[in-house]
């Protein structure tokens, strides 16, 4: 079966929210820290991140949020976040926090490859990146391997990027681990059309969009439109 992984930003009311996500047929979750300077997302996720910390969302309490959303789900749910987060935490004491507050793994955006060995985390890669990079990465992922489709920030895009079926054929001449792909997907026709190439998708800005705009319900509803388009798409690799 291909996998659904659907962003949310942390916040007071995330947990609710994480727990409709995942009615709605989520199979991991990426929870956001949110950062005063967030190179790699775009302006919706920015957006978020700005109000996260206007509400008092710095790390110790994203950790309560973190387990306050463990509570509700069953999912692998994964702190994505920058490095700078982790380098005033304490890198050791941010994993060993976090991974008693629910985190199966982590993603760190800005993280290079070499940094922190000790710490177990989803390698990302994109189109620009070196086939010898692409194989480094996928030795050292946890799990599975974040294909960025795009050269660019997260945000919605007219279609899904052209540079994605590439970035799949040169990720399977190397590795065997499970690709999702993620960056400009917003549509169930985005989703099934990246599901077709990848092993699953990870949905970000237009999740954060519909939980703000419509809440717990619109938010499995949408979800559950993309799961139906996941689920169309030919079957994954196992």
């Amino acid at each position: 079966m291909k996998r659904l992984s659907i962003y949310l930003m942390a916040g007071r009311g995330t947990p609710e929210l994480a727990a409709a996500a995942v009615a709605g047929g989520a199979d991991l979750l990426e929870l956001g820290f949110p950062f005063s300077d967030p190179l790699a997302d775009g302006p919706v996720i920015r957006l978020a991140g700005e109000r996260a910390l206007a509400a008092g969302m710095r790390t110790q309490a994203c950790l309560e949020c973190l387990a306050d959303t463990r509570a509700k789900v069953d999912v692998p749910l994964i702190p994505m976040t920058y490095a700078s987060i982790l380098e005033a935490y304490g890198y050791e004491r941010f994993r060993a926090d976090a991974t008693s507050a629910g985190a199966t793994s982590f993603i760190v955006a800005d993280l290079p490859l070499e940094a922190a060995p000790g710490l177990p985390r989803v390698q990302l890669v994109a189109p620009t990146t070196p086939a010898e990079r692409i194989r480094l990465a996928a030795e050292r992922t946890d799990g599975w391997l974040y294909l960025v489709s795009l050269t660019g920030t997260t945000g919605a895009r007219g279609s899904v990027s052209g540079q994605l079926a590439g970035l799949v054929e040169r990720a399977r001449a190397v590795t065997e681990v499970p690709l999702l792909a993620g960056f400009g997907i917003t549509t169930p026709e985005q989703a099934a059309g990246a599901a077709e190439l990848a092993d699953g998708v990870v949905v970000g800005s237009r999740a954060v969009e519909v939980a703000e705009a419509e809440g717990p319900s619109g938010l499995e509803r949408y979800v559950a439109s993309l799961r139906r388009a996941v689920d169309a798409a030919s079957p994954a690799v196992a």
